[in-house]
């Protein structure tokens, strides 16, 4: 990954995981319309940050592959922490929505101690941030994994999945059409569920997933 002052250039050389084993190589560029200074903290000891550098951005898809070419709308964020999130979360949804005014995304989780995160922002395209008024939490259909979804969607409609995107036992992610402030969108969509995260029996398989390189470092 490397920034060249306006865009993120990601070169990619890999090979995929079970049980569609083919290599994947090719480039993605990022190209923000700003970028960001906001930090979002999602406990109050502030052990959990969300980080969106670009929430409003552009993105091309170069890939090796037939048919994995495109241009669209895209982000890039992050997620800090200095605990594993199953000790203070059990269940989060999170929601990226390009609209005509840049984006607007919708972060809502529920702690451990009780307590619930209820955020909604809005970005301009020039980076800036705002805190908005959220519309009513709906659900929509659960995943073939049967995972609880929701997002906001405003009084009198109803959000649907529009692709799914990666469908696991505990976490979803998919593109979602949506209705903000009369506005119909589609965007990124993720829900986890850490209660099934955390099981003994279901944590262990994910080093099937991920690869394990030697002499890897950061």
């Amino acid at each position: 990954m490397r920034w060249t002052g306006s865009e993120l250039v990601i070169e990619i050389n890999e090979v995929s995981s079970l049980p569609l084993v083919s290599r994947v190589r090719g480039r993605i560029t990022v190209t923000p319309t700003a970028l960001t200074e906001v930090e979002l903290p999602l406990t109050r000891d502030g052990a959990h940050v969300w980080r969106p550098f670009a929430p409003t951005s552009r993105i091309k898809v170069e890939l090796e592959a037939k048919g994995w070419q495109f241009d669209g709308h895209g982000y890039f964020d992050a997620n800090f922490g200095t605990r594993p999130l199953e000790a203070d979360f059990s269940y989060w949804t999170w929601g990226r929505y390009p609209t005509r005014a840049g984006s607007t995304c919708f972060y809502d989780a529920t702690r451990r101690d009780g307590t619930a995160l209820d955020a909604a922002i809005s970005f301009d395209p020039d980076g800036r941030a705002q805190m908005i008024d959220a519309p009513p939490s709906k659900r929509f259909a659960r995943t073939l994994w049967a995972l609880r979804r929701e997002t906001r969607s405003d009084p009198g409609t109803k959000a649907r999945q529009i692709k799914s995107m990666l469908d696991a036992p505990f976490y979803s992610r998919s593109v979602v059409e949506t209705q903000i402030n009369g506005e119909v969108v589609q965007g990124v969509h993720e829900a986890l569920d850490l209660n099934r995260y955390a099981q003994p029996l279901l944590k262990p398989m994910l080093a099937v997933r991920v690869p394990r390189r030697a002499r890897w470092r950061f």
